[in-house]
């Protein structure tokens, strides 16, 4: 497995550019690829990339408020104080290794907004807390959890596919979690995962020479961030400086907040999506930061990280709009199905996932690319909408690790680059594939 990682690592390290020239990159080939093996032009493929260039500005808007608002919460004292308790639990950095990649899947499957921000963040901590651990290949272990997360509470195709309303319920109707995340397969692979998953990155660790260890100036903090800032008792307090270092006014937001949360729940059920989640870290943070102004300070300390969200999500939106317009997402998944049969159609759904996914790096756009041509198909061929529309989840999830566009929030955070990770990752995209293939193929 060392061999392997370390194989993966080098080569990504040769190769592997960074995440917006990868971006780039990736624009360039599905825009030549729709001209030769479409019958668009280059003025269709340029048309349809316009079109799509800012269809993620919602979705990315949310993604850099994930990213800001979870590590100004995880900055907080008390938050930083369970993370740091938490993160003493491992004695070695085995068990570092171990605990973060455990902690992150578990994380990811309650909810992937979640549990990016707050793996990288506990891998951080831990990496401070023993002496001898790769910091980089921590970072890896957090993400790699991430693969729980289209199995999770917070799966967007099967939250999608169960909401009525969703662009493929004509085709393939409502099809309820009951046939999808509960459901014996899927308990098999998450299971599967949580425990396959740790015993890898355990074989995969570095040591001896290999192992790459803290950088101080990576891992230093911005002290000011968490702290509540007062007016120094020489300055005047005015009615501004008040307001700004007011208490009450951060208690007051965050109740309003949480009683917006409870009647959310209380009239749509218990329904985590990235709204809510953003809305209680955002109420959260500020309530025990303690004043508005510190809370601010730790938001601006955060936002620093934004930039390769800000900068990328347009750019795979116009991938996505070239992908689905010039009908080569299509053509990808009718490969696929062509040669299916009932029993070998889940896994082969999975696969053409999987390549899509590196051109439409998201849940959401799976469902619009794939759905139309997956879900009928199975329809056809007798197979169980819920295995063909995780299929998609599956693949999607699968194909992350190699696709560095969720890495960026981690990354973030971290202070590191894609190829400081990617070769791990890459190993596992190997290993977790098994997993996925037997679940599909034989439960």
């Amino acid at each position: 497995m060392k061999a392997i990682s370390r194989f993966f690592t080098a080569l990504v390290q040769r190769f592997l550019p960074d995440p917006f020239v990868f971006a780039l990159i990736l624009t360039l080939f599905l825009f030549v690829s729709g001209i030769l093996f479409t019958s668009h032009g280059p003025v269709d493929m340029m048309q349809y990339w316009g079109q799509g260039f800012w269809n993620l500005l919602a979705f990315a808007m949310q993604m850099s408020l994930v990213l800001v608002t979870g590590h100004a919460l995880a900055s907080s004292p008390l938050v930083k104080g369970w993370l740091v308790k938490l993160a003493g639990v491992a004695k070695t950095p085995a068990q570092g290794v171990i605990l973060v990649t455990v902690g992150s899947g578990i994380a990811c499957f309650i909810n992937w907004g979640f549990g990016l921000i707050v793996g990288a963040l506990f891998a951080k901590e831990v990496a401070k807390k023993i002496t001898g651990s790769d910091y980089r290949f921590l970072i890896a272990c957090a993400y790699i959890g991430f693969l729980t997360w289209h199995g999770g509470l917070s799966g967007s195709i099967p939250l999608v596919a169960a909401t009525p309303g969703n662009p493929m319920e004509k085709t393939a109707g409502l099809i309820p979690l009951t046939q999808t995340i509960f459901t014996g397969y899927n308990l098999f692979i998450t299971l599967a995962l949580l425990i396959v998953l740790p015993i890898m990155t355990r074989l995969m660790m570095p040591t001896g020479k290999d192992v790459i260890g803290i950088d101080p100036n990576v891992l230093a903090e911005d002290e000011t961030a968490a702290a509540i800032i007062v007016a120094p008792a020489t300055v005047k307090k005015t009615f501004a400086i008040h307001m700004e270092n007011s208490r009450l006014l951060s208690i007051a937001i965050s109740l309003l907040g949480y009683a917006y949360l409870a009647y959310f729940i209380a009239t749509n059920g218990f329904k985590i999506d990235i709204n809510t989640v953003n809305l209680f870290f955002f109420t959260t943070g500020l309530l025990l930061h303690g004043t508005p102004l510190s809370y601010m300070n730790a938001v601006a300390n955060a936002a620093k990280g934004t930039a390769g969200i800000l900068i990328q999500f347009p750019f795979y939106a116009g991938i996505q709009g070239m992908m689905e317009m010039s009908g080569l997402g299509g053509a990808i998944t009718n490969a696929f199905i062509s040669i299916s049969t009932p029993e070998t159609f889940p896994f082969l759904a999975f696969l053409s996932s999987g390549i899509v996914n590196f051109f439409v790096p998201s849940g959401g756009g799976h469902w619009v690319v794939q759905g139309p041509f997956i879900m009928p198909a199975a329809h056809q061929l007798g197979v169980d909408q819920g295995i063909a529309a995780m299929a998609i989840a599956y693949g999607e999830a699968w194909m992350n690790m190699a696709q560095p566009f969720w890495a960026l929030p981690a990354l973030a955070i971290a202070g590191l680059g894609v190829r400081d990770i990617m070769g791990y990752c890459v190993t596992t995209l190997l290993v977790s594939g098994v997993i996925f293939a037997i679940g599909l193929s034989f439960f």
